[in-house]
């Protein structure tokens, strides 16, 4: 990993993705790609088996790199570049055979959304907001992404007038699952983190296929396909394992193998 704009550092199976791209974390082209590259490292990565990202600074992501963006439409495909490195990164995280927590610190703006929707968890800082500007500055925002996290008329509202919702509004409305002090926020997500990367790697891995499966399924077809993969757990080494674990009353010890 280049560690240059997009730090990882991993500690107790967990590795914790900073946006480091002074000074609000936009999206730059070098950006997303190593974004997108760290994701790719990470989920090939048989030690890890958390992830969490969080920004460096007061700001998690402002999104568009505004500046930049003005002169991508001078070079010949070179929109049509920015567009799919823009998808990818919300894609590489939602794709994700890890399990992805985001500790938002600060302001997640227009693209600064994505790595947001896409994680598994969300937990926030008091300072953070979430906002969808692009109405205000000459562009279109992600409506599809949005509507898929927001309610319906949070999402709109946030669309079509530009309103930043405070972190604190998120969690009272249960969109998020933690909204703490600053000081605090890492030591939660921290916390949660470790508590997933003690499970089976095995189980993390069929659960967030199952997640990311299912959720467009029907009922019937949804639940025959995760009986399918309860069967594949069922043969493996950790299902034993945490069986045993169980019935011995202590706790399971999985190996970082799939």
């Amino acid at each position: 990993m280049k560690n240059n704009l997009i730090k990882v550092e991993i500690t107790d199976k967990v590795a914790v993705v900073t946006l480091d791209n002074p000074p609000v974390n936009a999206y730059s082209k070098e950006f997303a790609e190593e974004l997108i590259q760290a994701f790719d490292e990470l989920n090939d990565t048989p030690e890890v088996r958390c992830i969490l990202v969080t920004g460096r600074g007061k700001v998690f992501s402002a999104g568009a790199d505004i500046k930049n963006r003005q002169a991508i439409g001078d070079i010949k495909g070179e929109t049509y570049r920015h567009l799919r490195r823009t998808r990818e990164v919300s894609n590489c995280i939602m794709e994700c055979n890890k399990a992805v927590i985001t500790a938002v610190n600060g302001a997640a703006l227009g693209a600064g959304l994505g790595p947001v929707i896409a994680a598994d968890i969300v937990l926030a800082s008091e300072t953070a907001v979430f906002g969808l500007p692009e109405i205000d500055i000459g562009l279109m925002g992600g409506a599809r992404h949005a509507m898929s996290f927001f309610p319906k008329t949070l999402a709109r509202r946030m669309i079509l007038t530009g309103y930043r919702v405070p972190a604190a509004e998120l969690y009272r409305r249960g969109i998020i699952e933690a909204c703490v002090p600053p000081e605090r926020l890492m030591e939660e997500a921290m916390t949660m983190a470790r508590t997933i990367a003690s499970k089976s790697p095995k189980a993390l891995s069929l659960a967030k296929r199952a997640i990311n499966t299912v959720e467009h399924m029907p009922l019937r077809d949804g639940y025959r396909f995760e009986q399918n993969l309860t069967v594949e757990m069922t043969r493996h080494e950790d299902s034993k394992e945490a069986m045993r674990a169980f019935m011995e009353k202590r706790p399971a010890v999985f190996k970082d193998v799939l």
